[in-house]
């Protein structure tokens, strides 16, 4: 009998400032929980720290239980730095002094704890401590539209961006407000446990129709998804997880338990294109990452991601993107 190998850790430390956003935690954490329940191969290892045992939060209610922050974190851990709401709800009295004074020790602990090796993800305007802790100097980012000008200014020196759901640079990620959080994320499970996952947990909290970070178009991955047909997302679940493979209508109907005439009607309805323009639309996702993330020549592109001629990829390529990939590819370094 062939032993499973142990699932891959990542440490990922949610630093808790005063006057927490809930949502800023309890979003991208339920991402995590449900990516460790639907699959085996990673596991996110989630712990809340802070300067602080206790933290008032954005809607009136104490989160407890939160464990120091770590001198060192290990290597391939994820630090999560989320924002903070200003006034609570229900107008609860805030001390201005200790807060500014946990606040100061997070900063300071950032600046030891990030170093290479160990991911920053700041979510809402938890991009403030990371910019005055010097993290983001250089580096493009982004943060709560409210907040933009505050962040230029406190990191003059870092390429503030506006109107983008979440940016990652390098080992540096960054979010916008709230619930840009969850497609961070998603974003970063897609990268450890595969696109797979993220697209059943995004179907579990209800989020299909979500943006790429840098992207004003609809995510490939999540396209088609805004519905709530179990067939359909079986058959979608399949070809997202192997674009590459050979995706007859047949195929794929046999995985969704319908016919070929009823999984053509379905799609239609219930995604809004046709079998074969999802498949394609996976192809060119799939090939997209490849253009961008490798050095390897459009043939070879073509072949990787399922495609019969690199004629037929940039046929399908051209019908969803107007710039050629080497354009793209280019336009990247």
């Amino acid at each position: 009998m062939t032993q499973q190998p142990a699932p891959v850790e990542i440490p990922v430390f949610v630093v808790v400032p005063p006057r927490v956003l809930l949502l800023d935690v309890a979003g991208p954490m339920e991402v995590l929980r449900k990516a460790n329940l639907e699959q085996e191969a990673v596991r996110f290892a989630v712990a809340y720290v802070g300067p602080s045992p206790s933290a008032g939060s954005s809607i009136g209610l104490d989160v407890t239980g939160i464990a120091r922050l770590p001198e060192h974190p290990p290597e391939g851990s994820l630090v999560v730095v989320s924002g903070a709401a200003d006034p609570p709800l229900g107008g609860s009295a805030v001390d201005r002094a200790e807060d500014a004074a946990r606040e100061a020790e997070i900063v300071a602990w950032l600046g030891r704890a990030i170093r290479p090796g160990v991911r920053l993800a700041s979510v809402c305007s938890g991009a403030l401590l990371a910019a005055r802790a010097g993290l983001l100097d250089g580096r493009e980012c982004t943060t709560h539209h409210k907040i933009v000008a505050e962040l230029t200014r406190l990191a003059p020196a870092a390429r503030v961006r506006e109107n983008r759901l979440y940016i990652e640079d390098g080992d540096r990620f960054t979010s916008a407000g709230v619930t840009a959080g969850i497609d961070l994320m998603l974003h970063i499970v897609a990268q450890a446990a595969g696109h797979p996952t993220a697209l059943a947990v995004a179907r579990h909290l209800v989020v299909y129709l979500r943006r790429g970070g840098d992207d004003p178009q609809l995510s490939p991955w999540l396209e088609g998804r805004n519905h709530i047909h179990p067939a359909i997302h079986r058959a979608q679940d399949a070809v997202a997880a192997d674009p590459a493979r050979d995706w007859s209508v047949a195929a794929l109907a046999r995985v969704a338990a319908a016919s070929p005439r009823n999984l053509s009607r379905l799609f239609n309805e219930h995604a809004g294109m046709s079998v074969t323009d999802y498949v394609n639309r996976m192809r060119i996702a799939l090939a997209r990452e490849l253009v961008a993330g490798s050095r390897l020549d459009m043939e070879t592109v073509a072949e990787r991601a399922g495609f019969a001629s690199t004629r037929q990829f940039r046929r399908a390529w051209n019908r969803l993107h107007t710039d050629p990939p080497r354009r793209m590819r280019n336009a990247r370094r």
